[in-house]
């Protein structure tokens, strides 16, 4: 299902700078074509900053519906067009690759990155995910490694995005369950206990890129 004219869509731009891409703009669509929507110059959500896009800078967007479900999307500046307002041209993404997040219900996505880990007794260690979406985590590890069923661990993950840069996202993690693999090793399965929206937001537009390429592979 694709926004419609007068809905608004909220939009990161992929850039290198990374203090850059986590800014939330807001655009009202203004217009539609066949292949393209027609926004109006974005706004930054917080102070009413215009933002001016240039052709081909890539975005990642959402828009709202019902319920409080966020669709994302990623796509990029076409084009513009000079009627009554300035419009920027986007390239209207294939219906099937937009992807809905309910608020309790977060996309998940097969996922190898470092994680650093602290235990309430102050050891650390390393290990790999293995999945990642909003709601929580999974990690691989051997017989090395004494966690159980309820310790709540302070995490730090890292985050390689499609345009090059790279985040760390902290949470707080609540072991729920542990399940034994072969060769002494186990596989950890961990919810956020506690996650600003921010960091949130920073594990969910990883989840969605990483989907998008599945999608178009």
């Amino acid at each position: 299902m694709y926004p419609k004219i007068n809905e608004y869509l909220y939009i990161q731009i992929a850039s290198s700078d990374a203090a850059e891409a986590e800014i939330e703009y807001r655009a009202r669509i203004a217009d539609m074509e066949d292949e393209a929507f027609l926004i109006e110059i974005p706004m930054q959500v917080g102070n009413g900053r215009l933002k001016k896009l240039f052709v081909g800078d890539e975005l990642s967007i959402y828009f709202m519906t019902d319920g409080g479900i966020k669709n994302y999307f990623s796509t990029h500046v076409v084009g513009f067009k000079e009627d009554v307002i300035r419009m920027v041209r986007l390239r209207k993404p294939p219906a099937d690759s937009i992807f809905k997040v309910q608020r309790r219900s977060f996309l998940r996505v097969n996922a190898d990155l470092e994680l650093a880990v602290k235990d309430a007794l102050g050891g650390r260690f390393l290990v790999r995910t293995d999945d990642l979406g909003g709601g929580g985590t999974s990690f691989l590890s051997d017989g090395k490694i004494n966690v159980k069923v309820g310790d709540k661990l302070s995490c730090w993950i890292m985050l390689p995005y499609r345009n090059g840069s790279t985040e760390h996202a902290n949470f707080e993690g609540e072991v729920v369950r542990i399940k034994e693999l072969e060769n002494r090793r186990s596989l950890t399965m961990l919810k956020f206990s506690a996650i600003s929206d921010q960091e949130r937001q920073k594990i969910i537009r990883y989840c969605f890129e990483r989907q998008f390429d599945f999608r178009n592979r």
